[in-house]
């Protein structure tokens, strides 16, 4: 424990330490182009003295793209996405998404809150996931509230969801702040309050590849450490059967670092199996926090990218783009396929609202949710 205390640290101090020029973040508002019925959305494009920069675009709040220098100061979009807002409309796939009401599953769409029934749209086969497709969150189009320049740029945008909304009970106000420091932490934060008892579980949805979006070894070869001793299985329609089963001796075992790659084809295990890969969420040590904490670090050796994720949620999926079969095109003509990307959702977990022992989900009027994340950026000597 103490070897991973220092190791936390010392990345600490490479961020900090980042060369460049004087502290100029900025925020810039852009058209990003219409939705068919002829709205027009916005982008805004945030940045800081360190080369750095974060595209948000109003529909879905989502985090289009992330450019980060490498080890030698040479640029690199490291977020897999579309080029264009007409994609993300018409091929949804949750990239950089922001999603809601629930993100990740919850089983056969029902959950009972206060011995009441609620049905959810099914759009993962029996199940909900991410909100429920059309009706997520990430397929909405936000308010931009504020652009902030400054030592940190940062735009807040919110959204109404009415009492009802795709089967959830209670109108839930949602803000999310998008901001980005000359430490090179992008930080996402989000809060919601409600007019009636409901669950509540945001994230944000980024696949990242540290070489680069669209990098030919995609993201299999770069190092992940997750500082979790146990993680949630699942069953054949990927939901937690409830267990927390420990990582020790098993392909979960992110707590030194390994290669994401490494064992992710193992079909002798049956969790890889059921996932077609990693697509499971792991119980962090740290748990609910009130400020983030580590929940996870990538490393891409070739670039010398870093990425640290901290958050103030109990869980994290991982999830390594199985689904992904290239008929889909990203930016600069893409075709992405299995493992060019890695997901770190921090969460609550899935399908908490069906599971008593796991870390409530539930947010009641006057106590508003709040989930800060914060992905920052250092490079490897």
């Amino acid at each position: 424990m103490k070897r991973r205390t220092e190791w936390v640290i010392t990345a600490a101090a490479v961020a900090l330490a980042l060369p460049g020029a004087a502290r100029a973040a900025g925020a810039t508002r852009e058209r990003a182009g219409a939705l068919p019925d002829g709205t027009a959305v916005e982008a805004v494009v945030l940045s800081n003295g360190h080369g750095m920069r974060a595209r948000i675009l109003a529909f879905g709040a989502t985090l289009q793209s992330v450019i980060v220098p490498d080890r030698q100061g040479r640029p690199a979009d490291v977020a897999l996405g579309y080029d264009d807002l007409a994609s993300y409309v018409g091929h949804p796939n949750y990239w950089g998404a922001t999603v809601g009401r629930y993100a990740n599953r919850i089983a056969g769409g029902r959950f009972t809150l206060d011995g009441k029934a609620y049905s959810l749209p099914l759009n993962d086969k029996t199940n909900s996931l991410h909100g429920g497709g059309a009706t997520g969150y990430d397929r909405r189009l936000w308010r931009i509230v504020s652009v902030r320049n400054g030592s940190t740029a940062s735009v807040t945008l919110a959204l109404d969801s009415p009492d009802g909304d795709a089967g959830y009970p209670g109108a839930l106000k949602v803000t999310t702040t998008y901001s980005l420091d000359e430490n090179n932490a992008l930080t996402q934060s989000i809060e919601a309050t409600t007019t009636k008892p409901t669950v509540v579980n945001m994230t944000n949805h980024a696949i990242w590849n540290l070489a680069g979006e669209g990098a030919p070894g995609g993201a299999l070869g770069e190092r992940l450490t997750i500082p979790a001793a146990a993680y949630t299985p699942v069953d054949q329609a990927l939901i937690p059967t409830g267990e927390r089963r420990p990582v020790a001796n098993t392909p979960f075992d992110f707590r030194t670092p390994r290669t994401v790659g490494q064992d992710v084809r193992d079909g002798h295990d049956e969790q890889l199996r059921f996932g077609h890969g990693y697509d499971h969420n792991f119980a962090l040590d740290k748990g609910l926090t009130a400020e983030p904490r580590l929940a996870a670090r990538l490393e891409d050796p070739g670039s010398g990218r870093v990425m640290e994720l901290l958050t103030t949620e109990p869980g994290v999926q991982l999830y390594t783009a199985n689904f992904l079969d290239g008929s889909l095109v990203g930016k600069g003509g893409h075709l992405y396929r299995q493992g060019d990307g890695v997901a770190l959702e921090p969460q609550k977990f899935p399908d908490a609202p069906n599971k008593p022992d796991f870390v409530s989900a539930r947010v009641d009027p006057g106590r508003p949710y709040r989930h800060v994340m914060i992905f920052r950026f250092s490079t490897l000597p």
